[in-house]
């Protein structure tokens, strides 16, 4: 089960399985990939600056319900929220408390941002399983928390603190979901076509077609109505108010 809120311009995505420590089946993923649609109408509209994803205390996600969960079309299913929290225009900022092993390290790494309580266990135990999870995953976790921690988590399955791996960057705060809140409405504040903008850089693969929709996406903000707002607000000494227009 999945619960959404909406609070101002910031919606709010709780995996709600508390009884399974918010471990993912195909029920979950469904649903998310319901509301990632929904989401992106919302971005369009700009009803949403920006999605928090955490998970029902006493976990964030203890990774996939392997009662049931098959390699077919479970693993398609995730690989597609995954991917689709990479390809929303507004920022994904996960809130981690408690384990994230698994599937649930695999949903941090999706996220834009993270933050995260001090002792949060993240890892990927697949090796402890006899599983291997896909080429995505294995880009990312390197990416995301450096390829040495993910040759460690990958290959040794370790685990990590979010303590641990905010000293090296893989979390970017330590905070509960309060902290969370705050930091997202803060963020919603920013230019919304800016960050789409970065995003979409941040995550292109370099081909040419990710080239010329990034300029794309670079010219339309640089001659939106928010470049303008930025502009005399910085100006007038104020702070700006970004429409998304």
């Amino acid at each position: 089960m999945v619960n959404t809120e909406q609070v101002g311009r910031v919606s709010v995505i709780t995996l709600n399985r508390p009884e399974r420590r918010n471990a993912l089946d195909h029920a979950t993923l469904l649903e998310l990939l319901e509301i990632q649609d929904r989401l992106r109408s919302e971005i369009d509209a700009s009803s949403t600056r920006v999605i928090v994803l955490t998970g029902a205390p006493p976990a964030f996600c203890a990774g996939a319900d392997l009662t049931g969960v098959e390699e077919g079309q479970f693993a398609t299913d995730l690989g597609s929220v995954l991917r689709n929290f990479t390809t929303l225009a507004a920022p994904v900022v996960a809130s981690i408390d408690g384990p994230a092993l698994g599937a649930g390290t695999q949903l941090v790494v999706a996220c834009d941002l993270r933050i995260a309580t001090p002792d949060s266990q993240l890892g990927i135990p697949a090796a402890k399983l006899g599983l291997v999870v896909d080429h995505w995953t294995v880009r990312r976790v390197a990416s995301e928390f450096t390829t040495p921690i993910g040759r460690s988590m990958l290959v040794g399955a370790e685990t990590y603190s979010a303590a641990e791996l905010h000293r090296t960057g893989g979390i970017h705060r330590l905070g509960d979901q309060d902290a969370a809140m705050e930091w997202a409405e803060r963020i919603a504040s920013l230019a919304p076509l800016t960050m789409a903008a970065h995003k979409h850089g941040l995550e292109a693969d370099g081909g040419p077609h990710d080239a010329d929709k990034f300029e794309t996406l670079r010219r339309e903000a640089w001659a939106s109505s928010d470049a303008e707002e930025g502009r005399t607000a910085f100006l007038e000494k104020r702070r700006p108010t970004f429409r998304g227009e």
